[in-house]
């Protein structure tokens, strides 16, 4: 399939369920990156992440 007709498949994070709606969600289909933005501000920018980044970011995460 040609990588320009995927579309991001959205997800919330797990972790933003009690936080009063400051969410984030994120896009972890894509080739080759990571897509991140704010639930209440979904047109307010993305910011973008290379798959081992983003691992690297969430297990920090975790441990904190």
């Amino acid at each position: 399939m040609d990588e320009a007709m995927i579309s991001p498949r959205w997800r919330t994070s797990t972790r933003s369920s009690s936080n009063g709606g400051a969410c984030v969600e994120v896009a972890d289909n894509l080739p080759g990156r990571v897509l991140v933005r704010d639930t209440k501000d979904r047109d307010g920018g993305t910011l973008t992440f290379g798959p081992d980044a983003w691992h690297a970011f969430v297990e920090l995460a975790k441990r904190h």
